[in-house]
């Protein structure tokens, strides 16, 4: 089959890759209908962060099941399905109690590489959740943006305590962070303040729900969040980047007692003891346990309720997969979809 891989930081290649086979009795094998480039695929491409090379790519993923094992209950061939970027049980005690990103028996997907034409889906049972049926072909992109991007965003929302009556500001304007807009909105946000020097991308957020739109970032972009809460901050803000700068950005714009929500995968963040100390806030955040979310999602999508796959304004065949990675890192593109 074919599948995108990176041999270095700025090489990626679709080669011949082996076809996935099951491994374990609780795995699936799916055929892709569609994947994604991420933005934390950008981390390696860029040189931050340092794979086992040449690795393949990708941990987004949709599409249709085509062969089960034999310990596989409730996911049956040629079902249309989901699955989150970390496969999970969803029964152990961490599973339960919502985190199924720290599940004691997870896989991360991207070692199995979702951008390809066939996929290897450890623990099919806890990680893959069918749709009622096979979507509308309009409907993927959005099912797809469930796996990682939507779930992501929002459990920033909600780990930020969005919901009514609340003020929350977004830091962050890709993908996740537009999500988040959209999930703080979904929740009843009062306010959405997103945080965006594009213009492309500050038209989506007030699609998406944002009610003012802030372009200063680190101290200017503070101050302007204080500005439009009468000096106070922030009841929740969402951080959606994983910079210094942004983690920063995120707790100064934060009133006292408020929460942030972090999901950006953090590079060489250290906040300061004494700043963390006065800011009174709660933070909360990691690698999204999407699975606790998914079922509602799909539900909410299928329904046509929301249409997260409008962060994907760019779709290129898998074989032109390197040019969507030189257009995300260009920020010429938001979100890039794959069609194997």
């Amino acid at each position: 089959m074919r599948g995108a891989v990176m041999f270095r930081p700025g090489d990626v290649r679709v080669v011949k890759r082996d076809e996935p086979r099951l491994v374990d009795p609780t795995d699936a094998i799916i055929r892709i209908a569609a994947s994604c480039i991420c933005g934390s695929d950008l981390w390696p491409y860029r040189g931050v962060e340092s794979l086992d090379w040449p690795a393949p790519m990708g941990h987004e993923y949709a599409g249709v099941v085509e062969e089960v094992g034999a310990e596989v209950e409730t996911i049956k061939p040629g079902q249309f399905v989901v699955g989150s970027f970390w496969a999970s049980d969803n029964t152990c005690e961490i599973c339960r109690a919502g985190y199924q990103s720290a599940c004691v028996h997870r896989v991360p997907m991207g070692s199995l590489g979702a951008q390809a034409e066939l996929l290897r889906v450890p623990l099919a049972d806890g990680t893959l959740v069918a749709t009622p049926d096979i979507p509308a072909d309009d409907l993927i992109p959005s099912l797809l943006a469930a796996s990682d991007v939507l779930g992501t965003g929002w459990f920033g929302a909600v780990a930020a305590e969005a919901g009514p009556a609340k003020t929350v500001a977004v830091v962050g304007d890709g993908a996740v962070g537009l999500l988040a807009v959209l999930a703080a909105k979904q929740l009843g946000a009062e306010r959405i303040i997103a945080m965006s020097r594009h213009e492309s991308r500050q038209r989506l957020a007030r699609e998406y729900g944002a009610t003012d739109i802030v372009e200063g970032r680190g101290e200017d972009g503070v101050a302007k969040v204080k500005d439009l809460t009468d000096g106070l901050g922030a009841d929740s803000v969402v951080e959606a980047v994983g910079t210094q700068e942004s983690m920063l950005q995120a707790i100064q714009s934060t009133r006292p007692g408020g929460h942030v929500g972090f999901v950006g995968v953090g590079h060489d963040v250290a906040l300061p003891g004494m700043d963390l100390f006065w800011s009174l806030a709660h933070l909360h955040g990691g690698p999204a346990p999407v699975r606790r979310f998914l079922t509602e999602l799909i539900d909410l999508i299928w329904n046509r309720k929301i249409d997260p796959g409008k962060v994907f304004d760019l779709e290129l065949p898998l074989d032109d997969a390197p040019a969507g990675y030189d257009a995300m890192d260009q920020r010429s593109a938001i979100k890039v979809l794959l069609h194997p």
